[in-house]
């Protein structure tokens, strides 16, 4: 059997005729047009509602939207499996998750990672083929679109019940594939807690763990027989050209008397993506390969993370002290940053310490800032 998993993809004006009319493969090209639609099982993650009221939900960063007529060029990629569970599902508010299950539903394309409540959004996905179960889970990142005890949304990440959920399904199945959505944007190394997070995953029964979020490629680790992945980048998102949305990873599975795992670099190529050959899929691979090997090393994951700490706290103290875009602006081109170095004093800085790092006030602090709304189904 074998399953190709793709990252993050939505449609973007710029390649929205495209999917309007189902042309996918002038989004792919010929040669990755064939290798995807010969696989036997394709997934990706749906990171944006269909939807065609705009009803912006308030969060911070962008409100993806992507109108319903896309959903031509989604069906036209013949995805055997959807997942939903990611920070952007609620971003036009229930209608727009409804919106989205609705098409999805209408169109025969099973989907996972969203539900009513924490406890429907949790549900895996059992695939069986020629006598193997493939047990299907995915979560996410507690962002702003998280399903409550008693609200719609994401499937969350949480480390006293994902474990269980994952070891429950692994009874249940032959194989696991976790994705999970999380991790820094813009970041190729897993932090300390995300390698932790993942560690715990793979324990509990999951044979791959992919992480999917950061837009980038990462890199990679086996782990007690389990292979887990910090970062695939995406599968068909035009929204920048950058070296981290350039190039992503398709992540092909065989699945026979155990799983044997290839790495298909693809490019960006216009509004969409191509199948990268040559010196550029090399170079893809070997640095991928190279970091891989670097997370190896005995503390090389803490301190690379604490370098890339020190280079974006700054932004942080910006945002905490509220910043606009031209404060912002002079902060870091003519003060060096040095403005929000003088927001806080000692004392200050230890309180905020204190509100995030305790359980106990960090619970509290985010019951005050969440201000509870009732919202009709």
């Amino acid at each position: 059997m074998e399953i190709l998993v793709g990252g993050d993809l939505v449609p973007t004006q710029s390649n929205k005729n495209i999917f309007d009319n189902g042309e996918i493969n002038s989004l792919l090209g010929d040669k990755l047009f064939s290798l995807w639609k010969n696989a036997d099982i394709r997934i990706f993650n749906l990171e944006t509602p269909l939807v065609d009221k705009a009803e912006p939900i308030d969060k911070c960063g962008p409100n993806l939207i992507s109108p319903t007529s896309t959903i031509k060029g989604i069906k036209a990629l013949s995805p055997s499996l959807i997942t939903l569970a990611n920070n952007h599902i609620l971003d036009q508010g229930i209608q727009g998750l409804r919106s989205t299950e609705t098409l999805l539903k209408k169109n025969k394309i099973p989907y996972i990672g969203v539900g009513d409540d924490v406890n429907k959004s949790s549900e895996p996905y059992i695939l069986k083929r020629d006598g193997i179960s493939i047990g299907i889970y995915t979560c996410a990142e507690n962002e702003f679109t998280i399903a409550t005890d008693k609200t719609p949304g994401a499937n969350p990440f949480d480390p006293l019940e994902t474990p269980d959920h994952i070891e429950k399904l692994k009874l249940k199945c032959d194989y696991v594939i976790v994705l999970y959505h999380g991790g820094k944007e813009h970041y190729r190394y897993p932090s300390p807690y995300l390698q932790k997070a993942c560690r715990k995953i793979a324990k509990k029964g999951a044979d791959i763990v992919i992480c999917q979020h950061s837009h980038c490629v990462g890199s990679y680790e086996d782990f007690e027989g389990s292979t887990i992945v910090y970062g695939q980048g995406n599968f068909i998102f035009d929204r920048y050209a950058n070296e981290f949305w350039n190039s992503s990873l398709l992540i092909k599975l065989y699945i026979h008397n155990g799983i044997k795992i290839d790495y298909i670099p693809i490019v960006k190529k216009d509004s969409g993506v191509r199948l990268a050959t040559g010196q550029m899929a090399k170079d893809i691979l070997s640095e991928f390969q190279e970091r891989s090997k670097e997370i190896l090393q005995d503390g090389f994951i803490e301190k690379k993370y604490q370098e890339f700490a020190n280079q974006n706290i700054q932004s942080y103290r910006r945002k905490f002290s509220g910043f606009g875009k031209w404060l912002t602006r002079i902060d870091v081109y003519l003060f060096k940053g040095t403005l929000a170095k003088l927001k806080y004093n000692k004392k200050q800085l230890l309180a905020i310490q204190n509100a995030i790092e305790c359980e106990a006030h960090r619970e509290l602090l985010l019951a005050g800032l969440k201000m509870k709304k009732t919202t009709k189904k």
